[in-house]
């Protein structure tokens, strides 16, 4: 079991940069494939970032289209804690943000992840 908690979010202007946060218990953290999604008033919950779980040499990411290039999702194994550094942010990207996990492999759908944690607001004024 893992609980996951968000940090980071805020009211930015348009091309600001946000780093948000996720602190993750349990002590398999290493075990979980970390994700980002979104869901902004009205619309459905979608995919932002994933990252693949501890267990290898290599790290793999996988970024939604409306972000790469200006999102990097990052993990500390040590730290229990994944991140999502948000850079040239633009309005469209006000969403709240929530972590999710599921052990090892990465996914895009929603459905995949069995844990969730309770969002933080990003808020980007133009």
């Amino acid at each position: 079991q893992v609980q996951l908690v968000e940090s980071g979010g805020g009211l930015v202007q348009a091309g600001d940069s946000l780093r948000l946060s996720c602190a993750a218990s349990g002590r398999t953290f290493s075990s979980y494939a970390l994700g980002w999604f979104r869901q902004a008033p009205g619309k459905e919950r979608e995919f932002v970032a994933a990252i693949s779980w501890g267990g290898g040499s290599t790290y793999y990411a996988d970024y939604a289209d409306s972000v790469k290039g200006r999102f990097t999702i990052s993990r500390d194994n040590a730290k229990n804690t994944v991140y999502l550094q948000m850079n040239s942010l633009k309005p469209e990207d006000t969403a709240v943000y929530y972590c999710a996990a599921r052990l090892r492999t990465i996914a895009r759908v929603s459905t995949a992840y069995g844990h969730w944690g309770q969002g933080t607001q990003v808020t980007v004024s133009s």
